[in-house]
């Protein structure tokens, strides 16, 4: 069992390192290579198609974006759980506990009216950073929430 952790000073933002990096990395390489390939691309393509290829280049970096964009922050008032699709905003007495499974690709948080949500802003890829941002949000919870001190 690990030692426990004290819980870090508000406001806190947890997010992915590798995973932001790898999403706007790609963003960037994907739009760049649809601009290039716009501008180099054979004659019988006309403007329209290359500002598709363009346009199509900027939604899949957008994609990316909505996988980068992914944290969790806590602050005075509760937490702000930023997904790729959704953002959750809860209070801190409304978190029970969090959990993260060893497998799991990021922890999830159980709240008082029986609904679990995924972080994704803290990956379990990210093996030591996951589990210390866990610990320090098991143990925000466990001061500010209604979680039992177990």
């Amino acid at each position: 069992m690990s030692e426990p952790v004290s819980p870090p000073p508000l406001p806190v933002t947890w997010r992915p390192r590798r995973g932001r990096v790898v999403a706007y990395g790609f963003a960037t390489l994907i739009v760049v290579g649809a601009v290039v390939m716009a501008a180099l691309i054979a004659q019988p393509f006309k403007l329209p198609d290359r500002l598709a290829i363009v346009a199509f280049g900027c939604a899949v970096a957008y994609v990316l974006h909505l996988l980068g964009r992914v944290r969790v922050e806590a602050d005075e008032r509760g937490l702000t759980i930023v997904n790729a699709l959704r953002t959750h905003r809860y209070s801190w007495p409304e978190a029970l506990e969090v959990t993260m499974v060893v497998g799991d690709p990021w922890p999830r948080i159980d709240f008082s009216d029986g609904s679990t949500v995924g972080i994704m802003g803290i990956q379990g890829s990210e093996k030591a950073r996951a589990d210390r941002a866990t610990a320090e949000l098991r143990a925000l919870i466990r001061e500010r929430g209604e979680a039992s001190d177990v």
